[in-house]
């Protein structure tokens, strides 16, 4: 049955089916054939996928990041970024990538801020840095994988859900990473920079005056995942009850310190939330589905028999399951992918000694980087739709940038205390 369940949701991905659909269609068949289960169970779960505490925290940060992008705060943390980096090599490569790693504590999306900095900063990179099309795509596809690790990220929040992995652990446990991969990216931008002439934004360096300026402007922003970590570190608040404290912070940055947020903006950012708040939940919903009726069929033990029977090794193990999670994210979203293959691999993660918070943002991140590969790479599409770029070219400039990624997660994988060192310590 669950070579059935696999081709019918290939067959659905392949005809067009949005991916929701394909994942409650490719179930049908364990309700429906079987008589295991009744099709009302199926409904059942789509509802009860919903009620849970822990899952409030995604509209929550989605509003607050909807919420501060309508405030003028994104204007200000891309002058910022500006100053810390456009003088270097790579000039406005370089401000996208530390935009990315601001932009981590509003977003919590490498979707959104792909989509974002595409239209802000891509025609900037053209028509001024020397940028070509595809050179400038990959900079900014690979520094939005920066927003997957940073608090508050979706990902996080949704692979701490399905996972049953506390999601305060797994915020504090992105934050050097996210940092270590944005050192990463920036270095490989300014080697390629070097070697193909990209000019810089700023002709020197910014004086120490316009920094702290600028940072005075930024410090609201730049504050969001501070307060996280804060609120974690002491127990002020939970994953969802930071998403709540946040929409009142936003609110308040917006009404009484920028003074920006007009009720046009308000009804905008609300719309944009229910909007994104749709589709994550149908994906919630639908793949909580697929989950149930992979679990009947007993799933996770068949997958984790087949990985023990290929080897016992826990490395060898650990790496047969992040290959499975990149092919898999050519072809899923991420949020569908963290929700649907996740659960199904955890187990032998776990069973192999390995920490679910350290491979939590192995997972999360190399799901995210599956989103830059064809077929069907929503990232990829997303910034080459924007600019206009071929997918074959797309994959050609990306290389020097998939090599930083590479580098990235064998740090990762051969020092855990990377991403375990600040959950160990505040928590």
């Amino acid at each position: 049955m669950l070579s059935i369940i696999a081709i019918l949701f290939v067959l659905f991905l392949l005809s067009g089916m949005p991916v929701a659909f394909a994942l409650a269609l490719a179930s049908f068949p364990v309700f429906v054939l079987t008589g295991t289960m009744p099709p009302t169970v199926a409904i059942q779960k789509m509802v009860t996928a919903t009620q849970s505490f822990p899952l409030l925290a995604v509209p929550f940060f989605i509003f607050a990041g909807n919420l501060m992008n309508s405030t003028g705060i994104t204007e200000r943390l891309i002058t910022f970024a500006r100053l810390l980096t456009g003088w270097m090599a790579g000039g406005l490569g370089q401000v996208s990538i530390m935009l990315s790693l601001m932009m981590g504590g509003i977003s919590g999306s490498a979707v959104a801020d792909a989509s974002m900095e595409a239209r802000l900063l891509g025609p900037g990179m053209i028509e001024k840095g020397g940028y070509s099309k595809a050179a400038t795509a990959a900079v900014l596809a690979f520094g939005s994988i920066v927003t997957a690790t940073i608090p508050p990220s979706i990902g996080l929040i949704l692979f701490g859900f399905i996972n049953e992995v506390s999601i305060g652990r797994l915020f504090l446990a992105g934050v050097i990473p996210g940092m270590l991969l944005t050192a990463l990216l920036m270095l490989t931008a300014w080697i390629v920079a070097r070697r193909h002439g990209y000019a810089a934004d700023l002709s020197k360096p910014p004086s120490t005056r316009e920094l702290l300026a600028s940072f005075r402007e930024s410090v609201w922003a730049l504050a969001f995942p501070i307060i996280l970590i804060i609120g974690f570190r002491f127990g002020f608040f939970t994953a969802t009850e930071a998403g709540a404290f946040l929409v009142f912070y936003a609110l308040f940055v917006g009404v009484f310190v920028y003074r920006e947020l007009s009720p046009g903006k308000l009804y905008e950012a609300i719309r944009s939330t229910v909007t994104d708040l749709g589709m994550v939940m149908l994906l919630i919903m639908m793949a909580s589905v697929l989950g149930y009726a992979v679990t009947i069929e007993q799933g996770p033990q068949q997958i984790a028999a087949m990985v023990t029977t290929l080897t016992s090794e826990p490395l060898a193990i650990l790496i047969l399951v992040l290959l499975l999670l990149l092919v898999s994210g050519m072809f899923l979203e991420g949020a569908a992918n963290i929700l649907l293959v996740t659960p199904v691999v955890m187990p032998v993660l776990i069973q192999a000694g390995f920490d679910p918070v350290h491979v939590g943002i192995l997972m999360v991140t190399l799901i995210n980087v599956g989103g830059l590969t064809p077929p069907v790479g929503v990232i990829m599409f997303t910034v080459c739709g924007i600019l206009d770029v071929k997918t074959g070219a797309f994959s050609k400039a990306s290389a020097p940038y998939f090599l930083a990624i590479l580098a990235f997660l064998v740090i990762l994988i051969a020092f855990p205390a990377v991403s375990l060192f600040m959950p160990g310590q505040l928590m």
